[in-house]
């Protein structure tokens, strides 16, 4: 076999596509450079043809070789025969537990009894030889929003919790502000509240602020956490911190100075002086969350001595300060106190949903969960995507990329810890890029191009719908960019919400589509955090930002604005661009609508850029009204009565 033909053949068992077709639809085929970066990011020897043979006759061995298969996908709660156990005898457990679920004697076939939903091994001997199985049964489909609320018609206010305003924050919106911004919109009508990702950035990370670039997403943000809301550690004055309150954008690395050392205090004191109740549940959270926080908390505890980059560590590490690895484990678990309370008021508020949150495409590649996961984490590449209508340059996030056959191998475990932090404290979560979950776009170190991988897509999915059931949690997935055919009709049938964005289906004459034509299994809204604000599409302050970067010329600007005044001209005949937006989305068929804060308040300015990083005050913006001021706003009481006028209240006697 040639060196090419057998790096192709190695490429395929590994998942890599040999082509992809772009934004205009020409094919593009995978450069054997790519071929074999991609190859040894799957943690294959690529070296010379002999090791490339080596291997493939390895994976070709391990597959052939096998009786049962690697991995099953069934139904939860029903009873399965399977095709294959002839003659074994075989016992069941749960994943991580050794507790006999199910077990039987040697017979024609293996039938499975019917399961509750969760990850399973199938441990199967037949004539001396033992083999286990991956069993996954998940429900038929995700939570819906009706079968969680009993509505069928929702809206819901979004917005970015570090920019939110208070008269008691420390200059960052936080939990507590959180919680009082849930019981406004709640009041209002709204049936969820939707944020930005809460994921770890990393505590000893001084640079990163973006929430789509977190160093862990298995655990939480604590530069939210309330300060004067702490348990049982009596409030701390904050005065000190009102000119970080008074900017009009987050000062991150002046916050995190002054937060961390209030922090800092605040846990001496909780140690010296916290009651036996307050103890037993931080000991109760640390034994729950196991060794993966325990893992998490030695991470942070090594960076504050080695720097935020793990991969610049010295290669022998000593043990971290276990006072301060317990620091951080304290610190999880006041987040966690202070995001289940926010939940919590949220739902007594009237939200039959609450918190919507989001999950990160990927963690950073220098942070904690690619360095708890290393055994999972493909080597030399990153997550991004090929040119599309939402970046026609394409994009490197610079984001960790799983291996499928290592995240397979481990039961999907990595997965399940992130899926499980993000849903527990929400009623619904966004997975930013779902496409993801079909193929994953992968660029090598190496500076070749980029190409597509397989990923286990009804794996994945089931996963995903075993912890949404464990969760009581309904799913949307953002499906923008290169879809592949029938990929949205797929995500449909297994329960998750489309995301529509009134912005990218802009009609060729200029309009919006049709309320009536609109899909009913989606979440709707006109901007997202990444496109301009209804006032700043009304204006054009995209167009301003493009020319004023140079990636448009002066002529291409005028044309633009033009073009888009008469738009937005023609499609509101009273002037009222925001109202009719707002009018739309309200009617259309979409089970879930989302508005932003930013279009109540009328804002000029989007939250994100995309393809800046300081050109632009990218997640940096406050909000113009503070938490105080909201519920007599008169954009938000305006937005609320046209939602709930057109029945999308959650509680039907409010509208």
């Amino acid at each position: 076999m040639s060196d090419d033909h057998t790096l192709s053949a190695l490429a395929d068992l590994c998942g890599i596509e040999p082509t992809y077709h772009d934004l205009q639809g020409v094919e593009r085929p995978t450069s054997p450079d790519t071929l074999r970066a991609l190859v040894a990011a799957n943690g294959f020897d690529v070296s010379s043809e002999a090791a490339m043979r080596d291997a493939l006759d390895d994976l070709r061995h391990r597959r052939d070789d096998r009786w049962f298969p690697e991995e099953i996908i069934v139904e939860s709660g029903v009873s399965h025969p399977l095709s294959f156990g002839l003659g074994a005898e075989w016992y069941l457990c749960l994943d991580g537990d050794d507790a006999v679920q199910a077990e039987g004697q040697p017979a024609d076939h293996i039938t499975l009894p019917p399961l509750r939903s969760g990850v399973y091994v199938l441990t199967a001997t037949a004539s001396g030889r033992t083999e286990t199985v991956t069993v996954l049964a998940a429900p038929r489909s995700l939570p819906s929003v009706s079968d969680l609320t009993g509505q069928g018609r929702l809206w819901g206010l979004n917005l970015a919790l570090y920019g939110l305003r208070s008269a008691r924050n420390a200059g960052l919106g936080d939990f507590a502000d959180l919680a009082n911004a849930a019981e406004i919109a709640g009041q209002s009508g709204a049936g969820f509240l939707g944020i930005n990702p809460l994921h770890n950035m990393g505590f000893s990370d001084q640079e990163a602020i973006s929430p789509y670039s977190p160093s862990d997403r298995g655990f939480l943000n604590t530069a939210y956490i309330a300060l004067d809301a702490v348990p049982d550690v009596a409030a701390c004055d904050l005065s000190a911190l009102q000119a970080l309150r008074d900017t009009d954008t987050v000062q991150y690395a002046a916050h995190k100075q002054a937060h961390t050392a209030t922090l800092e205090n605040l846990y001496r004191r909780f140690r010296e002086g916290a009651g036996d109740a307050a103890k037993q549940g931080f000991e109760a959270f640390k034994a729950a969350r196991g060794s993966g926080l325990a893992g998490f908390a030695r991470f942070e505890a090594l960076s504050e001595r080695n720097g935020a980059d793990w991969r610049d560590w010295p290669a022998r590490q000593t043990a971290p300060d276990p006072a301060r690895a317990d620091f951080h484990l304290w610190l999880q678990w006041v987040a966690d106190t202070q995001l289940a309370e926010a939940q919590a008021r949220a739902k007594a508020s009237g939200m039959s949903l609450g918190l919507y949150l989001d999950l990160a495409v990927g963690p950073r590649r220098d942070g904690g969960e690619s360095w708890r996961e290393q055994s999972a984490i493909a080597r030399g590449v990153s997550i991004g995507a090929p040119p599309d209508h939402l970046s026609p340059a394409g994009q490197n996030w610079n984001l960790a990329a799983f291996a499928p056959a290592q995240m397979k191998a481990q039961r999907y475990a990595p997965l399940r810890r992130v899926l499980a932090q993000t849903m527990r404290h929400a009623g619904i979560i966004r997975i930013d890029h779902v496409l993801g979950l079909n193929r994953s776009f992968w660029i090598p170190d190496d500076g070749s191009p980029g190409a597509y991988i397989r990923q286990p897509f009804e794996a994945l999915m089931a996963v995903i719908k075993i912890e949404a059931e464990r969760n009581n949690c309904a799913v949307i997935g953002e499906d923008l960019g290169l879809v592949p055919h029938g990929f949205r009709d797929t995500m449909r049938a297994h329960g998750f919400y489309g995301y529509s964005v009134m912005q990218y289906e802009k009609q060729p004459d200029g309009t919006f589509p049709r309320p009536q034509d609109s899909p009913h299994q989606v979440l709707s809204c006109f901007a997202t955090h990444d496109t301009p604000t209804l006032r700043g599409y009304a204006c054009g302050r995209d167009i301003d930002w493009w020319e004023r970067l140079d990636w448009i010329d002066a002529g291409q600007a005028r044309e633009m604005k033009v073009q888009r005044l008469q738009e937005v001209s023609a499609q509101s005949a009273d002037g009222d661009f925001g109202a009719m937006v707002h009018t739309r989305l309200a009617a259309s068929n979409a089970d879930l609508v989302a508005v932003q804060l930013d279009d109540m308040l009328d804002t000029v300015e989007a939250q994100n850029l995309p393809g800046t990083i300081d050109e632009h005050p990218n997640w940096r913006r406050k909000y113009i009204a503070t938490l105080e001021e909201l519920p007599d706003n008169p954009g938000l009481q305006g937005t609320a009565r046209i939602m709930n006028d057109a029945g999308r209240g959650n509680t039907q006697e409010e509208t």
